[in-house]
């Protein structure tokens, strides 16, 4: 392991590395117990739609020399018709509140998938990754925001850590339950 940098995705590289990155760790493409140990992510990211958000705002990434190694997601609210699988969340977020208000009353920011290559997890590189997240965006947004399979309890340990709180939780049409989980800066 070279030195790592943190930092902006600013080329088709970083984004053809999140691709890729993303591609070995959707659920569908783990095994039962890489699941239920190591997490997964579960949607598919083109690489046109990850450029239009990319264009609105940077994904962070972690790289180890060319090779992105950890991705942090940026999606704003104009990308609710990006993604379709999507809208349901972001349906959910103008009927919820956080801290006495309506999600949809805030400038937030979306979390809008995390990952870290399974031969760099346990080494900090999340919470790295999210200390740049909040370096880039705590001045234009009041907070970020996502939401977590509650079976993805890798994923919802490390959000906790962070310090990420659970606003919400919902049960998907196809019996998949989430919580959705906001971060003050």
């Amino acid at each position: 392991m070279t030195s790592l940098v943190y930092t902006a995705a600013n080329s088709h590289n970083d984004l053809a590395g999140i691709i890729a990155l993303q591609k070995n760790n959707l659920q569908l493409n783990l095994t039962r117990e890489e699941i239920m140990e190591q997490g997964f992510v579960t949607v598919v990211h083109s690489y046109e739609a990850l450029k239009k958000m990319n264009d609105m705002e940077q994904h962070i990434v972690c790289k180890d020399g060319d090779t992105v190694v950890a991705y942090l997601l940026a999606m704003t609210a104009a990308s609710e018709n990006d993604i379709p699988v999507l809208k349901p969340m972001f349906e959910i977020f103008d009927s919820i509140e956080y801290r006495g208000k309506p999600v949809s009353a805030y400038k937030y920011i979306v979390v809008g998938q995390v990952c870290v290559d399974k031969n760099y997890r346990g080494k900090g590189i999340l919470d790295k990754c999210y200390a740049a997240y909040r370096e880039s965006f705590h001045k234009k947004y009041d907070f970020a925001i996502t939401e977590i399979a509650t079976r993805n309890l890798r994923s919802v340990r490390a959000h906790q850590r962070i310090g990420f709180i659970e606003i919400h939780q919902y049960t998907s049409p196809d019996e998949e339950e989430w919580s959705i989980v906001a971060w003050q800066w």
